[in-house]
């Protein structure tokens, strides 16, 4: 059973908040996992549900996804906080043309350090591949060697 609101005020006009069950359900993350995120102060509230329940919106969603995406990779929760951050002030419309530049260049030092990543990864699946070759082709000669 779901516990989602539509909490305008909370949670932008007409957008709806989520308990944190809801949110740990909507990325299929646990509640465990989700909370640990809540405490780290990534994930932030962003009203409560009169009760004193925290409430969180889609884009706390959203950045549980791009979390999601970024653990496996070996991002450190520290990285994973100034990530969210960065793209948090490149994208609000506050930010000078000069600081916007400066936001842009760190982007693309994460996007460099994303493919970097992504290329070691496909290293070792180079190498998986290559193993399990060589297992397949044991396996095929004591096959061979039992006949």
């Amino acid at each position: 059973m779901s516990n989602t609101q539509s909490i305008p005020s909370a949670a932008g006009a007409g957008g709806e908040a989520y308990q944190i069950g809801d949110v740990a359900d909507k990325v299929t993350l646990s509640l465990r996992t989700t909370r640990f995120y809540a405490e780290a102060g990534i994930l932030a509230a962003v009203g409560e549900d009169g009760t004193g329940t925290p409430l969180y919106d889609d884009e706390a969603v959203d950045r549980l996804l791009l979390i999601k995406k970024m653990k496996p990779l070996g991002f450190a929760l520290e990285e994973m906080r100034a990530l969210i951050d960065l793209r948090d002030e490149a994208t609000s419309s506050g930010a000078t043309p000069e600081r916007r530049a400066e936001l842009l260049e760190r982007l693309e030092t994460w996007i460099a350090l994303g493919e970097e990543k992504l290329r070691s990864l496909e290293e070792q699946v180079r190498i998986a591949e290559s193993f399990l070759g060589v297992l397949h082709d044991d396996a095929h000669r004591a096959r061979r060697a039992a006949d």
